[in-house]
């Protein structure tokens, strides 16, 4: 579900006592796991959650209902995270090509088969651990584009508007940060020697960009299975259980003190500066 659609753009219309609760209510739980991927630690996250809510309600009256509540909201979240960037011990400074994070032709493919037998639920576990592993991984300016749009579930221009950046540049780093967590989570499941290359690299590469696609636009992907080589078949289903686990992380309610502790300020007067 597209999380822009669960505020009305009328809520612009509403004063910051009424708004902002429903923001709270909506959003406040996928806020406070966004934050901790982005953070890395609880209690930053929680840090980074209060400062959003308290600019918002300081700034409430500046938003003027151009741009979707949500969109405004994430903006601050954005900006706020920035100002406190503190780069992670081993942080990688730049991300890997499409070439490296893509399967050689002679490497083992994942075999996403053992997903519907017995071990369907550690394997799961497991994968669910190797994506928050691979988020961590990710270089900071790749990790906020994808974080956004898989956690957060916003659109494409809702990402490219709330960083500033063009949506070819997010597109690039949402589907990058995609393949590197694709990866991270075929290391947790058993691997299988792969037929020899039943299509050319280009049709592979053509195929990828399609379901790229389809996954940001949160539609079906439309090419048959049976046009498909077994090597896209392992690549597209380990790509869907990578956003699926995504979509997991950032469902869940945010720690009960800090959701009563933003009630009462939000109900409370509104600071000045």
């Amino acid at each position: 579900m597209d999380a822009s659609n669960l505020v009305s753009p009328r809520l612009a219309d509403q004063p910051a006592e009424v708004a902002l609760p429903r923001l709270l209510e909506e959003h406040g739980g996928r806020l406070f796991r966004l934050s901790l991927k982005l953070c890395g630690h609880e209690e930053d996250a929680e840090d980074l959650v209060q400062e959003v809510f308290l600019i918002a309600l300081r700034k409430w009256d500046q938003f003027n209902g151009d741009a979707r509540a949500t969109t405004w909201f994430y903006t601050i979240a954005a900006r706020a995270c920035k100002r406190r960037r503190r780069k992670r011990a081993g942080e990688p400074r730049t991300m890997e090509s499409l070439s490296q994070l893509l399967p050689g032709i002679e490497d083992q493919i994942p075999d996403v088969a053992v997903l519907q037998g017995p071990l369907d639920e550690h394997l799961r576990r497991e994968s669910q651990k190797a994506v928050e592993r691979g988020i961590a991984s990710l270089p900071r300016h790749f990790r906020m584009p994808l974080v956004l749009k898989e956690i957060a579930e916003l659109s494409i221009a809702e990402v490219a508007a709330i960083l500033g950046l063009k949506e070819a540049t997010v597109k690039t780093r949402v589907h990058r940060g995609r393949l590197l967590l694709r990866r991270e989570l075929s290391r947790t499941l058993p691997l299988r020697n792969p037929p020899a290359p039943e299509h050319s690299l280009q049709m592979c590469l053509d195929f990828l960009q399609a379901k790229q696609e389809s996954l940001d636009r949160g539609v079906p992907f439309r090419v048959p299975q049976k046009d498909l080589c077994t090597r896209c078949r392992a690549m597209f289903e380990t790509l869907d259980l990578a956003h699926d686990a995504c979509e997991i992380l950032g469902r869940g309610e945010m720690p009960s003190a800090l959701r009563e502790a933003l009630s009462r300020a939000l109900e409370g007067p509104v600071s000045v500066g």
